[in-house]
């Protein structure tokens, strides 16, 4: 084992004097490191990882394997041979692999980077496969280790740049976890993968920032640009600044307080107006539970969730509880235009507190607890999309944390705004366009309907809006009415709730030239899992591309989340590149619903979040969701995926590319086969011919439609979902109805 030289620890005394000056560095698993030579295997985050890493190694010497084009660099040659590197290049690759096995069994500690190059977009890249050749050669155990925070560092490319940004803070915290050492013979590339997405939840999970109060960290994002524009209402064009929005907020939550001292939980019944903004911001600086009822799904729905949580006060306005006429109002109904008008001299007061006192003053005067942690902070229910909707109970450190993840993946600049379309009952909703533009300043443009297309197309022109988040049902809506000029503005549209179909997409792009971007994520995942996104920008035309998106797949995992693939009827443990159950770990997973332990004990398991969705990985990362589990038939012991068999049919039927949903597949109870699938079809299909053309198309013959079921159109929820259980009624009752 080679020990650190005289000239080495000179170098080193010099080199980690300033580091830790710099960085407060934090090593966990530490104990757990092989005392001979091995392989270590980092995330490659900033320009300075090598540096920090050796902070936690005193007493002996990494040897980093780096590439020639650096090594031969006049000013860090001399430091690059003292060291100890091995230089690589693509041509003599098999010396630079000989040279590291050897030192690896000379007892070093050899470290590899197995992305092969600084990320651009703060996830984690392929993995190149010469760690496997060493590892092989020396017969060596790889060790896979996680630098955590260096993303945002002025050495890091956050903010599409390095170096041209001040630091955040100093000393700069960075957490190190060192994973558990593999035997050569199973470090594959899914396993290094799995292992450092294991390592990444670790130490996102530690971050002391999660446990804050939602509320302390709203007034901290609403304070750091009290002038600016924080929310525009689509409907009147009013606007709030975040100082304004503060104030309002601030003196509404005092109302909450007095009038309602022993509630723990407030219903808040409105659509995506700035009413609701200040509605849901009033409630958690209350320090209460805003609960946001689904207001359009059916009169029993809708009394469960009001029953399950203990409802009895609500927040709503005037002119909306009209529209609402067999809506089960609680005992205490709060009207915003009511109630807020003779509140004018206590928002003048907080407004003016909120433009002058320090963020910390702010909150203790309003009360607000310094941690939340684990507590409950917001509570949603399920669209019921399957089912009777379930309570949802997301915490501090899971809005908190997923908000942080998407900041992560989004990056967003100064002049981003974006439209709030979907209502606040909606997960997506909630977190991305309600908390997350709180937290982190990102202007706000609200609009009550996600399906006045024209009018949100004008807005989006009107206000300059860069972000859309919607679902594939609501674009079919912009296909119709809007006109490309109305979404020159639009840099990034992403798409949830459901499977984006690649001809929407690709009509879509030809129509207004913007490329759309699936994302994947759950209620009970608060909600952001995965997102496709733009390409990085290349430094310079020689950098190599780093990809971001790709067609078919939801995008690669936001940060501080693991991910594990198991077989959906054992729950045995599969590779991350095998087809299987999807299981999540993370800051963002919810920790159980509302009063029923039963159905929360069959979704999580120490800690892993059974998502229903069967998926798989490639190799550079990205999530491929075949399918929810609830929607593949099990037919003669094969499984048939629904919406896999819905594009073949609407490209055998020729209505790819349609503006609107028009088939959907449902699977039926069957003597013969166990279950059977039925085509609900909005428009007239023959049955003949169209199984003539699905086996013409080779589709197999478990998959063809039993029957059709012809509806006037087909159930969807207010998310853009399909309602699966109005779905399933429909084709039992027709089935019922043959029988």
């Amino acid at each position: 084992m080679n020990r650190i030289t005289v000239a080495q620890r000179v170098l080193y005394f010099f080199v980690t004097s300033i580091a830790r000056a710099v960085y407060n560095v934090t090593a966990v698993g530490q104990e757990q490191l092989p005392e001979g030579g091995f392989l270590l295997l980092p995330n490659h985050i900033s320009f300075v990882d090598a540096i920090v890493l050796q902070l936690t190694f005193r007493k002996r010497q990494i040897r980093y394997v780096i590439d020639q084009e650096w090594f031969d660099k006049p000013l860090l040659r001399p430091i690059m041979r003292l060291v100890g590197c091995i230089p690589i290049t693509s041509r003599r690759a098999k010396e630079a692999v000989r040279a590291a096995a050897d030192a690896v069994r000379n007892g070093d500690i050899v470290c590899l980077f197995p992305e092969g190059q600084l990320t651009r977009s703060g996830t984690l890249l392929r993995l190149q496969r010469g760690y496997e050749l060493i590892a092989r050669q020396a017969e060596a155990v790889v060790v896979p280790v996680w630098l955590d925070q260096l993303w945002g560092s002025i050495f890091s490319y956050q903010g599409g740049r390095f170096f041209s940004k001040w630091p955040r803070r100093i000393p700069y915290r960075v957490t190190i976890a060192f994973g558990r050492p593999l035997p050569h013979d199973r470090a594959d590339i899914a396993t290094v993968r799995e292992e450092l997405l294991k390592l990444g939840e670790f130490c996102f999970s530690r971050r002391p920032s999660l446990d804050r109060h939602l509320a302390s960290a709203a007034v901290g994002g609403l304070k750091r640009k009290p002038f600016a524009t924080a929310v525009i209402d689509g409907l009147d064009g009013s606007s709030l600044t975040n100082s304004k929005l503060l104030g309002a907020g601030a003196a509404l939550s005092r109302e909450l307080r007095r009038k309602f001292p022993n509630e723990s939980r407030i219903a808040i019944v409105l659509p995506a107006t700035k009413g609701a903004v200040v509605a849901n911001l009033a409630v958690v600086l209350a320090g209460k539970v805003p609960v946001g009822l689904n207001f359009t799904s059916g009169r029993a729905a809708i009394e469960s969730s009001c029953q399950r949580a203990n409802l009895r006060v609500v927040i709503t306005a005037s002119a909306f509880m009209q529209r609402l006429t067999d809506f089960p109002w609680p005992e205490h109904v709060v009207r915003l235009d009511e109630i807020m008008p003779p509140m004018k001299m206590s928002i003048l007061r907080w407004w003016m507190m909120s433009i002058f006192a320090p963020a910390a003053l702010l909150c203790r005067l309003l009360e607000i607890p310094k941690q939340g942690g684990h507590n409950e902070a917001i509570l949603l229910f399920t669209s019921g999309s399957s089912g009777e909707p379930k309570g949802v109970v997301l915490t501090h450190r899971n809005i908190l944390g997923n908000v942080a993840q998407f900041n992560v993946l989004l990056d967003a600049t100064k002049d981003d705004a974006v439209l709030a379309s979907l209502p606040f009952f909606h997960s997506f909703g909630s977190t991305v366009t309600l908390w997350y533009p709180l937290i982190e300043g990102v202007r706000t443009v609200t609009t009550p309907n996600p399906l006045e297309s024209a009018k949100n197309a004008a807005l989006i022109d009107k206000y300059k809006i860069t972000l859309l988040l919607a679902a594939p049902t609501f674009l079919r809506g912009y296909l119709r009415k809007a006109e490309p000029k109305q979404f020159q503005t639009l840099r990034l549209i992403i798409t949830g709730a459901e499977k984006l179909p690649l001809d929407l997409a690709e009509t879509f792009e030809k129509k207004f030239g913007k490329h759309v971007f699936e994302g994947y994520g759950l209620t009970e995942t608060a909600p952001v899992v995965s997102v496709n996104l733009p390409e990085p920008p290349r430094r310079n035309p020689n950098d190599s591309v780093q990809p971001s998106s790709r067609v078919g797949s939801v995008g690669k995992m936001a940060p501080g989340i693991a991910a594990e693939i198991r077989e959906p009827e054992t729950d045995r443990h599969l590779s991350l590149h095998e087809t299987g159950m999807l299981w999540l770990r993370g800051v963002n997973i919810f920790e159980g619903y509302l009063h029923d332990p039963e159905r929360t004990a069959e979704v999580l398991q120490d800690g892993w979040f059974k998502t229903g969705d069967i998926g798989r990985f490639d190799e550079d990362g990205f999530l491929y969701i075949e399918g929810r589990l609830s929607r593949f038939s099990k037919i003669g012991g094969e499984m048939v995926p629904h919406e896999a068999l819905e594009q073949k049919i609407l490209a055998a039927l020729d209505l790819s590319g349609q503006s609107d949903r028009l088939i959907a597949i449902v699977g039926v109870a069957d003597e013969t086969k166990g279950e059977a699938v039925v085509l609900l079809s909005a428009v007239d299909v023959d049955l003949a011919q169209l199984r003539e053309k699905l086996r013409e198309a080779g589709v197999p013959n478990l998959w063809i439609p039993k029957k059709i079921c012809r509806v006037e159109a087909i159930p969807v929820l207010a998310s853009g979902k399909l309602d699966l259980g109005r779905c399933a009624r429909i084709a039992q009752d027709s089935t019922i109805a043959e029988q």
